[in-house]
């Protein structure tokens, strides 16, 4: 298999990692450095990216993004095909922990539905594709402001109205963002029963190999003893899930 694979090809994707890796600029001394090759061939490298449209030059020998990664990042996320991906992921999810679950994607301020899997039981919480859940009072939509900009979450906050749904929604900003930032570092958010009195939920992010959110998945149910007792086998099982679904996002299932 690995005779098939184009060594040059794989060079250039390693060029275009290093801004994914977080860095904003390039120059042929940088991913000379980078890659371990020769300052000609990486000049060789960026100058022919910058031919095809992956790469700009900003200035003498710098380069950046082209701006075709936009469009292309853009369809990557709405070509439809995140849910197919999920789907194995979260019927296996469920068969493990005997309880619904569902991923989301973040649309317009909401967490929306795109996939869910549900248990062999016949006494389960369910859920519809495309259901819309408000961000500030659910485990997915926590989570995905958890995951934001700081410019982006004072955007959300700046529109929403933070409403009593039940006695356990938290109505307070400052409280809230508190949760936020508690929720961001320990890579979970829980539904206590804040937006309907008896759904509780726990979520995990489905990240990039870079760190960028692309999806959340969940285990919900009726019960409070899904995040009371079974909180430590639930998690360790959607973290599983999650790392599952990220190979799978890379073709390595």
């Amino acid at each position: 298999m690995t005779s098939q694979l184009n060594g040059s090809v794989l060079k250039a994707f390693r060029i275009l990692e290093l801004f994914a890796e977080g860095r904003s600029e390039l120059t042929a001394s940088d991913t000379a450095k980078a890659l371990d090759i020769n300052m000609i061939t990486a000049h060789r490298f960026l100058h022919t990216l910058e031919h095809a449209g992956a790469l700009r030059m900003v200035g003498r020998g710098v380069f950046r993004l082209g701006y075709v990664f936009a469009d292309l990042g853009d369809r990557v996320l709405r070509d439809g095909s995140l849910p197919n991906l999920i789907q194995p992921v979260l019927d296996d999810l469920a068969r493990n922990v005997g309880e619904a679950c569902m991923a989301t994607e973040f649309d317009r301020d909401m967490a929306v539905c795109i996939a869910k899997a549900l248990p062999d039981r016949s006494l389960y919480v369910d859920i519809r594709i495309g259901s819309r859940l408000d961000a500030f009072c659910t485990a997915h939509g926590k989570l995905w402001l958890a995951f934001m900009g700081s410019d982006e979450q004072d955007r959300y906050f700046d529109q929403v109205r933070l409403t009593g749904m039940t006695d356990h929604t938290i109505t307070d900003l400052a409280a809230l963002k508190s949760e936020l930032r508690t929720i961001r570092e320990q890579g979970f958010s829980m539904n206590n029963g804040e937006r309907e009195s008896d759904i509780y939920a726990l979520a995990v992010p489905i990240l990039t190999q870079h760190g960028r959110m692309v999806s959340a998945i969940s285990v919900f149910g009726a019960s409070p003893t899904l995040i009371e007792q079974k909180r430590d086998h639930i998690l360790t099982a959607l973290r599983d899930a999650a790392e599952n679904a990220t190979r799978a996002l890379y073709g390595h299932f």
